[in-house]
């Protein structure tokens, strides 16, 4: 009889070179992706007197710190400088493609990689950065490392990993009219937790899910991390082979064929086990914004800010009281209408093309109210946009047009949110002081950003979208 696996465990399987009796197994890495912020691990792979060891499945791409304004001048800061030198420095020396400052291909590692091709189905990626997950849009196994598993990959092309377990979410139906993907991913954690999938690795299965875009695909397993899983999986489909075809890294030819059949393999048994199963229904999610502190705290943008004092657990309560006194609000006012500061549109959840046209048409003869910054996900990402002149939508109503980058989301590049202001991001992660100290966010679509920095305010995009 033959064994039913899921789409994770085949993967696994395939890529196990050895395991131990503790769970650990040797995983073949197929692609390792790093940043400037990967100087570590090179000069710790440096200090032992090694080099990288398969520097043709190694590329580095600077996203992290690099400046959103004045790009040809450099970073202001030394110390940012200095790392984006070492990327540099280390790729050369390692004989590394580099995609650095000034590389018309630069831009978010998570976005770069899959436009060109160096995400592919079946394979297992890593990278020093927890939103590796977005690659298992394309039925990869992807996750994110730290520095001292960095060194280790660069020196042997392997990983040591347990097993962890395997979550299918399924989203039955279909998404309504201006529900976007961001607005199910928030939904899909505010009902699990932000550590309702530790310690898993997530498929995402079922009709709302086979309905999304790649671009969508990838932010919904962008922000796996947010619910705690380890990766995001969705099974390779025609949808993933149409975006992949003709991209810089893609099998040609014979090779295309061969890569296509094997893509198409790559499905959950049926009847394979997963060791928890949740199910949402697309037609019970409407926009979508977080009011806390965490990813979890998110709610219909049609909902109230929660009352601490209703929530019945202690805990819950205790980190409700201090969710709504650090982001400054009022139990039980409507979060539609609620005054920001600023909006940023960008990061590697909703900075690519899909995103920008949204965000476009939202924002198209209309004049933003706030200081809204736009930032593109890849320097392609960026020509595209002005190639089909949403740059002039943007500018013309008054948004700022910067350099690709990771810029406001981690706010390590010197793009913040001033202390005390409200922004309406596009990002992943409404942490205390994310985007700067003392700064407050409010996670929602890239239609949704637009819209508030229309009118100033946490809107309801329908409201605009339909006129």
């Amino acid at each position: 009889m033959t064994e039913q696996l899921t789409l994770f465990e085949k993967i696994w399987r395939s890529h196990t070179v050895t395991a131990r009796d503790d769970g650990q197994a040797l995983l073949w890495i197929d692609r390792h992706l790093c940043h400037e912020g990967s100087f570590h691990a090179f000069e710790k792979l440096a200090m032992s007197g090694r080099k990288v060891r398969r520097p043709d499945l190694t590329f580095s791409i600077a996203d992290h710190y690099v400046p959103t304004r004045n790009r040809e001048a450099g970073p202001d800061e030394p110390e940012i400088a200095t790392m984006i030198r070492l990327l540099d420095e280390h790729s050369r020396t390692n004989g590394i493609r580099q995609f650095g400052l000034g590389d018309p291909e630069q831009g978010i590692v998570h976005v770069v990689g899959p436009e060109l091709g160096l995400t592919q189905p079946g394979i297992v990626l890593v990278c020093g950065d927890s939103h590796t997950s977005t690659h298992g849009a394309f039925g990869a196994l992807a996750f994110g490392i730290g520095a001292s598993e960095v060194s280790h990959v660069l020196a042997t092309q392997t990983l040591w990993q347990k097993r962890p377990r395997t979550m299918r979410i399924t989203v039955d139906g279909t998404l309504g009219k201006h529900v976007t993907a961001k607005d199910l991913i928030l939904s899909v954690i505010a009902k699990i937790g932000a550590d309702g999938a530790a310690g898993h690795v997530i498929e995402y299965a079922g009709a709302a899910i086979r309905g999304l875009s790649m671009e969508a695909r990838m932010t919904v397993c962008n922000m796996s991390i947010e619910a705690g899983g380890r990766a995001g999986m969705i099974a390779p489909d025609e949808t993933t082979i149409a975006w992949l075809k003709g991209r810089r890294y893609m099998p040609t030819g014979k090779d295309w064929d061969a890569a296509v059949a094997f893509w198409r393999s790559l499905k959950t048994d049926e009847g394979a086990v997963f060791d928890r199963e949740v199910t949402l229904h697309a037609d019970e999610i409407a926009p979508t914004v977080t009011w806390g502190t965490s990813p979890e705290h998110a709610l219909p943008v049609t909902a109230a800010v929660p009352d601490p004092a209703g929530e019945a657990n202690e805990g819950r309560r205790a980190t409700f009281e201090k969710a709504v006194d650090y982001m400054g609000l009022t139990p039980g006012a409507p979060l539609d209408g609620l005054r920001v500061d600023r909006v940023f549109i960008g990061s590697c959840t909703n900075a690519r093309i899909e995103d920008l046209r949204a965000a476009a048409a939202i924002l198209k003869d209309r004049s933003t109210k706030v200081p809204t910054m736009i930032v593109p996900g890849s320097t392609m990402v960026k020509h595209q946009a002005e190639q089909e002149g949403l740059d002039r939508i943007f500018t013309g109503a008054g948004a700022e047009w910067l350099e690709s980058g990771c810029s406001m989301c981690a706010a390590t590049n010197g793009d913040m949110v001033p202390p005390g202001e409200r922004c309406a991001s596009t990002t992943n992660r409404n942490f205390r002081g994310r985007q700067g100290p003392g700064s407050r966010t409010h996670l929602m679509s890239p239609a949704m950003a637009a819209a508030a920095a229309v009118t100033g305010t946490i809107t309801d995009v329908r409201k605009l979208a339909e006129g």
